[in-house]
């Protein structure tokens, strides 16, 4: 289950984004969770991904 205050996730391995492709492994930040189900990820302010919000996990403490 994620929580609500969370913002930098990560995704699980082997995820695909709304389009089929696979999902780099790495930290994301959590824009949001649109009408239709797809969870909205940023890598940087131009790389972007709606993913299945069941594939994303909270970061692991350093």
């Amino acid at each position: 289950m994620i929580k609500t205050d969370a913002y930098n996730l990560e995704v699980k391995s082997g995820t695909r984004n709304h389009k089929g492709y696979f999902v780099e492994d790495m930290t994301y930040k959590l824009v949001g969770i649109d009408k239709s189900g797809w969870a909205l990820i940023c890598q940087d302010n131009t790389t972007c991904h709606y993913v299945d919000p069941d594939c994303l996990q909270e970061t692991s403490a350093l």
